[in-house]
C-alpha cells in the first residue's frame, strides 16, 4: 500500500476524510503532530463554534447537566495523559494480503498516533452530574454512550459509541474530555472543540465533536457499535453469513498489543555494511491497560532468531503510550527477505505470528513485518 505524506489538513469536508501518512514519517516524532496524523471519519467534518458548542450529560443516576467548552476548561481540574490512539482497522492491509480478503478501508501500518491530550477527567464530569447516586450494589451493567449529532454518517443518522462505565470511572484509566492535543487546541478533523480520550481503547470509541454523554443500561444501538468494529468468528466469511453473528459478538474495546517495522519499508533495497547488519526501526503499543511495552524483538531470518531492540526512553513516560524502537539486525544478502518484530507488554501480552482473521479486518496484531526486501 502506498500513501503520500499528509501536508495539510482540511478544516471542513463534505465527504469522510480518511488518510494516513507514510509509516517512516510517523516514527520521526514521539508525539505525533496533528498535520501528519491519520484521519478516520464516517461522515463529513462539521463546522463547529466553540462559543456555541455545549455537552449535555444525563442518564441513569444522573441529573441533567449542560456544560460549555469554557466550563469544561475553567470549572474542572485539567488532566494530561500521553497515549496512543489507534484505528481498529490499522494493519488491515496486512491481514488481507497475508491471510485472506477482508472488508474495509485498506489501512497500512500508520493508522495510529501518539499524543499528549489535556482536558477534564471524564470521571470528574460524571461526578458533577450526580454519579455518586448510583447504588454500589447495582446488578446492572451500565454503559457510557458518547454522541455527536452534527452530521449524518454513511451508515447511520449520527455517530455514537459506548463503553462499559467502569472503563470511565477508575482514575488510573485516565479517561478525559480532551480540549487540547500536544499543547495546542484540537483541529477540526481531530474533534475540535472537544473529543473523548479513552486510553487503551480502540479509536472508534473516542467520539469527536462530542455533544452528549449518557449513562444507560445497554450498549449504544448505533450501527458502528452493533454492526461493525467486532472481531467476528472465522465462520462469518461474507456479509450474508455475518448476519447471525453481529448480535452475539461483543464489541471491540481494548487495543491489541502491536508492533510495526517502519524502516526499512516493504519492497525496499537495503545496503548492508561489511558487518552485515541493517538498522531497523518501528513503533509498538501495549495491549489495553497492560502497558507499558517492556520489550521488542526483531528477526531477520524468518523468526529463527531474535535480537532485542533498544526502546526510546521517552516512550516509557506513560503506560498508555507507544514505544519507538530500533535494532541492528544481522542479515543475509538476497531478495524476497522479510524482517519481523514482536512486542511484549507489562501485562505479559506478546504478539503471535498472526492474529485471528475476521471479515471486517479489525484488530490485526500479528508480527510486524517489512516484506520483500532486497539486501545488497
Amino acid at each position: 500500500m502506498s500513501c503520500s505524506v499528509v501536508v495539510k489538513k482540511h478544516e471542513y469536508t463534505e465527504q469522510p476524510l480518511n488518510q494516513e501518512p507514510p509509516t517512516k514519517a510517523l516514527i520521526d516524532h514521539f508525539l505525533t503532530p496533528q498535520d501528519i496524523s491519520y484521519d478516520r471519519n464516517h461522515g463529513p467534518i462539521p463546522p463547529v463554534s466553540e462559543e456555541k458548542h455545549t455537552i449535555g450529560i444525563g442518564g441513569v443516576g444522573l441529573h441533567s447537566l449542560e456544560l460549555t467548552v469554557d466550563q469544561l476548561r475553567s470549572k474542572f481540574s485539567q488532566h494530561t495523559v500521553t497515549c496512543a490512539l489507534q484505528c481498529a482497522g490499522n494493519r488491515r492491509h496486512t491481514m488481507r494480503t497475508l491471510l485472506k480478503e477482508v472488508q474495509g478501508i485498506d489501512w497500512g501500518d500508520a493508522a495510529v498516533m501518539n499524543c499528549k491530550w489535556k482536558g477534564p477527567r471524564l470521571r470528574d464530569v460524571l461526578l458533577r452530574a450526580g454519579l455518586r447516586n448510583i447504588p454500589n450494589n447495582t446488578d446492572r451493567q451500565l454503559y457510557v454512550a458518547f454522541s455527536c449529532y452534527k452530521v449524518e454518517c454513511q451508515d447511520d443518522d449520527f455517530f455514537e459509541a459506548s463503553v462499559p462505565l467502569e472503563k470511565c470511572l477508575e482514575e488510573d484509566r485516565d479517561a478525559i474530555l480532551a480540549l487540547e492535543v500536544n499543547d495546542s487546541p484540537l483541529t477540526a478533523n481531530h474533534g475540535y472543540p472537544v473529543r473523548v480520550v479513552l486510553p487503551g481503547i480502540v479509536g472508534v470509541r473516542w467520539v469527536k465533536w462530542l455533544e452528549r454523554i449518557t449513562i444507560q443500561d445497554h450498549e449504544s444501538p448505533n450501527v458502528y457499535q452493533q454492526r461493525d468494529y467486532k472481531v467476528l468468528p472465522p465462520d462469518a466469511t461474507d456479509s450474508e453469513s455475518a448476519e447471525q453473528y453481529w448480535g452475539c459478538t461483543p464489541p471491540m474495546y481494548d487495543l491489541p498489543i502491536n508492533s510495526v517495522v517502519a524502516v526499512p519499508s516493504d519492497g525496499e533495497t537495503v545496503s548492508a555494511p561489511p558487518s552485515g547488519t541493517v538498522e531497523v526501526k518501528g513503533y509498538a503499543i501495549p495491549g489495553g491497560a497492560n502497558g507499558p511495552v517492556i520489550r521488542v524483538e526483531v528477526s531477520g531470518d524468518g523468526g529463527k532468531s531474535w535480537v532485542q531492540a533498544e526502546l526510546n526512553e521517552s516512550s516509557r513516560s506513560s503506560k498508555w503510550c507507544w514505544v519507538l524502537w530500533r535494532a541492528s539486525v544481522k542479515m543475509t544478502l538476497g531478495t524476497k527477505v522479510d524482517i519481523l518484530s514482536r512486542a511484549t507488554d507489562a501485562g505479559g501480552n506478546s504478539q503471535k505470528e498472526h492474529s485471528q482473521w475476521n471479515l471486517r479486518g479489525v484488530g490485526y496484531s500479528g508480527y510486524g513485518r517489512a516484506k520483500d526486501l532486497t539486501i545488497v
